[in-house]
């Protein structure tokens, strides 16, 4: 059973996928519709001058209407410190759970700071759209950690599914809307409750 939004029905809305699969694309299209005082709370690191480009492109992508906030590593509190939102994206979940490996985090402190965002997210009151990797879908990872990765981003995702008021995964540049039901394809920044496939 899905527990009740947050209050004033804030929605906690989930959005998996591929990577390059459009569902940042989405996350961003959907927060536009849901307020006008957004924040983009950003888990990436600059650690090189690839993954600078990237963090650099999105920006572009994402343009001026949207406040960022860069937080690697304390996302509970990153969100419980937004006070002046109508709605916040997160990107990305797993770009987050990476970063606690990286810096030595053991998987039962991992999967406690999954139960503190989940926590967090119940308390917040503000539209929340977090954006996250499915990367259970492929071959069993080669190294220890990789498969750690894999683990506790697959139980992050559990988790969260379970608060969430909204699921969609994106897969072949489609978003299928999973949660509220009947599955369907979700048209670009669509009411996940409309049913006919077409945009409100």
């Amino acid at each position: 059973m899905v527990p009740p939004a947050a209050p004033d029905l804030a929605r906690i809305i989930l959005i998996g996928g591929g990577a390059r699969s459009g569902k940042s694309r989405f996350a961003l299209q959907r927060a536009r519709r849901l307020g006008d005082k957004r924040v983009f709370v950003a888990t990436g690191q600059s650690l090189d001058d690839e993954m600078s480009e990237r963090i650099a492109a999105h920006v572009r992508t994402r343009g001026p209407d949207f406040r960022t906030v860069e937080e690697p590593l304390e996302l509970p509190a990153a969100l419980g410190a937004i006070d002046d939102a109508d709605v916040v994206v997160v990107d990305c979940l797993t770009l987050w759970l990476s970063n606690l490996l990286v810096r030595g985090d053991t998987e039962a402190q991992v999967d406690a700071r999954v139960q503190a965002l989940a926590a967090a997210l119940l308390r917040r009151r503000f539209h929340a759209l977090l954006v996250t990797n499915e990367v259970g879908l492929g071959i069993v990872p080669e190294t220890a950690l990789g498969r750690l990765f894999r683990d506790v981003a697959g139980r992050a995702h559990q988790r969260l599914a379970a608060i969430s008021d909204e699921i969609f995964l994106a897969i072949l540049g489609t978003v299928l809307r999973v949660r509220p039901e009947p599955l369907a394809i979700a048209p670009p920044g669509s009411d996940p409750h409309a049913t006919d496939g077409a945009p409100p």
